[in-house]
């Protein structure tokens, strides 16, 4: 998936990662040693998260069920927690997504399906 601010023109990420049950929920990015520019977990239904075991720091926007920005955190480092109560899901990007997109609370986000090349083999 894709998720742009609609509200600012930018993009937050273009290779999205999607943890909507059980095992990719509770796993999220544990295991792993960083995110690409351009990477990302949506986490849905989300209102809370930990950084316990990582090994980086990640960006945190916390949104309600139209998409809309609750929450932002910033270089949220290993061993923290982090919740938006008024959270519906939350996005976990590379640490200075947040900074770059210029991504504020109140901000609306739209996600779209990443087109992908016609194979014809």
């Amino acid at each position: 998936m894709r998720v742009t601010n609609a509200t600012r023109g930018t993009l937050l990420a273009s290779q999205l990662e999607v943890a909507d049950h059980g095992a990719k929920r509770s796993k999220g990015l544990l295991g792993r040693t960083g995110l690409s520019q351009g990477e990302g977990l949506w986490i849905v239904p989300c209102e809370a998260v930990h950084t316990v075991g990582m090994q980086f720091a990640i960006d945190l926007v916390y949104l309600d069920r139209t998409y809309r920005v609750r929450k932002v955190r910033s270089g949220v480092g290993p061993w923290r927690i982090s919740a938006c109560l008024t959270a519906h899901s939350v996005l976990e990007l590379p640490s200075g997504t947040i900074r770059d997109t210029g991504t504020r609370q109140g901000d609306k986000l739209e996600f779209s399906p990443v087109e992908t090349p016609f194979n014809d083999s």
